[in-house]
């Protein structure tokens, strides 16, 4: 049975063209041109996914979404919002409201064919695979890499594993960044050397029981091989042969593992790399930053499938002048995954009573956006989940 689309638009013409593409995609499409009507469709017709506008006279796209997120009978309907509106702001509004995705017009046929396909997929189990591959054994490994320091990896890391872990997974957060480490401190651990006791290990001590004995555990149940503050540390010889080892007995130890990799590129990022089941390059939107991201993910591609590198925004502070979200996506040639609202208090919150963001209020917005971004990479590395 063909999947149903419900399309929501108050451009006739948008309405045919977005319907006669789905339609030769083999979905069966619904239609409504105003926000009122689009409510009593999808609670009479229950259909698959949603596609809506954000201008609308009668109603916003934001207000429909927050409506139907709020009725019981539709409020688990995946959502992609579908608007001429582009700034970052505006996708964070999207996504505040309960939109799965966002999408900017214009926009190719084929994306938006991929697109509907993919937010199918996370909420269908993944059915559009035709073959499922059998889970593996060992764990994944997840690269949180920033366009230059400062953007926020530890803190970014620190937040997938912790979601990750209150959503079932054998998680592993993995501090390689010796004698920086500050993941510790926030979490009130004081055994903070286990990276720098490995990297002073020779490579046949390396293994799987040595590894998993310098890994702690936070209350939260989260797990964690932690580098400390200490500048001694930075003394410590590091070996790219030693960093692949670490992360290939970390793989046997956490299912997945979240590695910080810092900023830019060392011999021991680039050892790192190669390891990666996904990268996630943690961008700034301002113009520096983003030509920072351009070389680098030039310089990752070199190294990995680029369908293995993905974009989060990540907005340190609040204000109006930034570099608009689908402009980093044009200049980057890669789809930003995610972003992550600027939130100074709960950061700071979360690091004096010791734990993370998203266990200290899972329901903030930015609580929800890194359990979104978690949920995103979880799909990514077992699509057939």
């Amino acid at each position: 049975m063909a999947e149903k689309i419900l399309i929501v638009d108050d451009d006739i013409d948008s309405l045919k063209l977005i319907g006669l593409m789905l339609q030769r995609q083999g979905y069966e499409v619904l239609a409504a041109n105003a926000g009122k009507p689009a409510l009593a469709k999808a609670e009479a017709e229950h259909p698959h996914l949603i596609i809506l506008d954000v201008m609308m006279p009668d109603m916003s796209g934001l207000e429909v979404c927050k409506r139907l997120r709020n009725n019981a009978q539709t409020a688990e309907i995946p959502i992609i919002m579908f608007t001429a509106k582009t700034l970052i702001d505006d996708k964070v509004k999207g996504f505040e409201a309960g939109a799965d995705d966002y999408l900017t017009k214009p926009t190719h046929p084929a994306e938006l064919a991929s697109r509907v396909k993919a937010v199918l997929a996370r909420n269908t189990g993944g059915v559009e695979h035709d073959v499922a591959r059998p889970a593996s054994a060992r764990g994944e490994v997840i690269g949180i890499l920033g366009a230059k320091g400062g953007v926020g990896t530890s803190t970014v890391a620190l937040n997938i594993g912790a979601a990750l872990q209150q959503a079932g997974e054998n998680a592993v957060v993995a501090d390689f960044r010796l004698g920086a480490g500050t993941l510790g401190m926030s979490m009130g651990l004081t055994r903070s050397q286990g990276m720098a006791r490995l990297f002073s290990r020779p490579m046949s001590d390396i293994n799987p029981t040595s590894v998993s004995n310098e890994v702690v555990t936070h209350e939260s149940g989260l797990r964690l091989m932690l580098s400390s503050i200490r500048a001694s540390e930075s003394e410590i010889e590091q070996k790219p042969d030693q960093a692949r080892a670490i992360v290939n007995a970390l793989r046997e130890v956490g299912k997945p593992v979240v590695v910080d990799m810092g900023a830019g590129i060392t011999p021991i990022t680039t050892a790192l790399i190669s390891q990666m089941n996904e990268v996630i390059v943690l961008v700034e939107p301002n113009p520096i930053t983003v030509a920072m991201a351009k070389d680098l993910i030039k310089y990752l591609e070199s190294h990995i499938s680029r369908d293995h590198i993905n974009i989060a925004v990540v907005n340190r502070t609040q204000t109006a002048l930034q570099t608009p979200w689908h402009e980093i996506e044009s200049q980057l040639g890669h789809e930003v995954l995610a972003i992550i609202s600027a939130a100074t208090e709960l950061f700071y919150q979360s690091v004096e009573n010791q734990t993370a963001a998203v266990l200290l209020q899972p329901n903030s917005v930015v609580g929800g956006q890194l359990t979104k971004l978690a949920d995103e990479i979880k799909a990514r590395i077992r699509p057939t989940r």
